[in-house]
């Protein structure tokens, strides 16, 4: 009855798309062990290093010594501590909005928040480029699901236009696209909204902590704070911890108390990564070092946020190269399809604040070496 599987592992491994995992033995944010060597690690989301932070650690560990390892119900039965209250209330005060509900990862904040709020009756509009759990989201709410252009303003203004009859028509994207390291153009997409009487939601999973003069993301980058109608975020990439966010309206919260499914319907996130996610976010705003190291070490690249796409076309390409660079005490993954489109397989580089200028000078020179233009 299986069979059909081999034949599919036969065709992934025959069109360099089969994906294995490895095997980390320890790391230090900066450094990884894999089967006793240690790597220079250029594919990390931890952009500020602070899931290796003594305090964020310190914070973790107190919680569950206090509270246990994990919440045992979810929210609305008896996982609901006091730090699970006190996190949502720094997200809205970070975010500048009334409220924040938080979620166990970010794929579940996304489908919690557009099955709640859409059905066959709205539409929902999207950047080509957009997160695979966005998508999975829309296609979850019942909504027409519509896509533009990868930041085309002029073809999602035509879609706004011809979209009126719907009850509902929300404009949903990515602050950064993870896989490309581009800025959503939110200004027009703010402007367009507003003009067609339209929501805006934004993801902001790789702009918090990263973008704007604070970190507070793509709102504060363009001088827009508090103008998007749902701000979605995660808590695992700079702020070094565990789950996804919603912030907004009292309203809109009160609302996904009571209608968001994936966060009715599951174990609360476990206290001690809300005590780390709290711990975070008190030191980006306190501690302004963490941003400015990165931001220094972008300037290498001449980059504003932290993800560098390398393109090499074929996915065999990008397998190679990343092998290549493996064998010389790199982590640098292959992004291949359906991650990214045919004939667009690439390495997606990460720089972080831990690393150090002898870190990218070796790595520079190893891709000069491996990868000549």
């Amino acid at each position: 009855m299986l069979e059909f599987i081999d034949e599919e592992l036969k065709l992934l491994k025959g069109t360099g798309l089969y994906r294995q995992l490895r095997t980390i033995e320890k790391t230090d944010g900066r450094t990884i062990t894999i089967d006793g060597k240690s790597y220079l690690n250029f594919c990390s989301n931890n952009y500020l290093g602070l899931a290796n932070h003594p305090r964020i650690i310190e914070a973790a560990q107190k919680a569950t010594a206090e509270y246990g390892a994990g919440a045992g119900a979810s929210r609305l039965i008896s996982g609901n501590t006091i730090l699970h209250e006190k996190l949502e209330r720094k997200i809205a005060e970070f975010k500048k909005r009334e409220a924040a509900i938080v979620f166990p990862t970010g794929f579940m904040a996304n489908l919690g928040v557009m099955t709640a709020l859409l059905d066959e009756k709205d539409t929902v509009i999207i950047d080509r480029l957009d997160h695979a759990s966005i998508i999975d989201a829309c296609r979850l709410s019942k909504a027409k699901l519509q896509v533009y252009p990868h930041k085309d303003m002029k073809a999602l203004e035509k879609i706004l236009g011809r979209s009126q009859s719907f009850s509902k028509r929300l404009i949903v994207t990515d602050s950064v696209f993870s896989m490309d390291g581009d800025l959503a153009p939110l200004p027009e997409i703010w402007s367009l909204a507003n003009k067609h009487r339209s929501l805006v939601m934004i993801d902001e999973a790789h702009a918090t902590g990263v973008l704007g003069k604070c970190g507070r993301g793509l709102e504060e980058h363009f001088g827009l704070e508090g103008r998007t109608d749902i701000v979605m975020g995660t808590l695992s990439k700079a702020i070094g911890s565990l789950g996804g966010f919603v912030a907004g309206s009292q309203q809109l919260i009160n609302y996904l108390h009571n209608k968001a499914r994936s966060f009715i319907y599951t174990t609360a996130l476990p206290p001690a990564s809300c005590a780390a996610a709290l711990a975070a976010l008190e030191l980006i705003e306190n501690d302004p070092s963490f941003l400015n190291k990165l931001r220094a070490n972008l300037k290498s690249f001449s980059a504003i946020v932290p993800i560098i796409p390398i393109i090499l076309g074929s996915a065999e390409k990008a397998v190679k190269a990343s092998q290549d660079l493996f064998k010389r005490g790199i982590l640098l993954s292959a992004i291949r399809p359906p991650t990214v489109p045919q004939d667009q397989s690439r390495l997606r580089l990460t720089i972080c604040a831990q690393h150090t200028k002898e870190d990218i000078d070796c790595l520079a020179s190893l891709l000069q070496e491996l990868i000549p233009a």
